[in-house]
Order: structure tokens, then sequence, then C-alpha cells
């Protein structure tokens, strides 16, 4: 029974916050329904809008990784031809090595 009776004063409280919202409401439900129409696209833009920045930037982000990557390839080619480069001069120059020529 104590159930009961805290449900019908859940509705009751319910229903007069309703009838309250509905007699202080500032707008009508027509003017409110286009407040939120415009919000939600003012919203919509926004996020476009973000969203453009965010690929462009991560763009930016991928052409310099690029660039990164292409420079530790090139320093790793360089280095790589120079121990080639050491090891034949090693051995040119040992004794008993063979010699080029």
């Amino acid at each position: 029974m104590d159930d009961d009776k805290r449900l019908s004063y859940f509705f009751l409280g319910l229903g007069i916050g309703v009838a309250v919202g509905v007699l202080f409401a500032p707008k009508s439900g027509q003017e409110t329904r286009e407040l939120i129409r415009s919000k939600a696209e003012e919203g919509k833009d926004y996020l476009k809008r973000r969203g453009e920045e965010l690929y462009d930037s991560a763009g930016d982000v991928v052409e310099k990784s690029k660039a990164a990557v292409q420079r530790q390839k090139d320093h790793l080619s360089a280095a790589v031809e120079a121990g080639k480069q050491a090891y034949r001069e090693s051995v040119v120059s040992e004794p008993g090595g063979q010699k080029e020529g």
C-alpha cells in the first residue's frame, strides 16, 4: 500500500510539473520546435566545420609523417651504403685479401 501511495504522489507531481511547464513556457510549441531545429542545424554545421578542420589537420600530419619516414629511409640507405663501402675497403686492405682491379 505504501508503494501505491508513492506511485500516486509521483504521478501527481509529474502532472503538476507538466502543467506548470506548459503555463510558464516562454514560447509556443511551434516556436520551441523551430528553436530546437535551428540549434540542431547550428550544431550540425559546427560539427561539419570541425570535422573538415580535423581532416585537414590529419592530412598535414600524414604528409609530415611521410616526409619523416622518407628522411629516415634515406639516412638508413646512406648508412647501409657506407657500411658496404667500409666492408669493401676493409676486405681490400687486409693482408691476403682480394684486390680489385
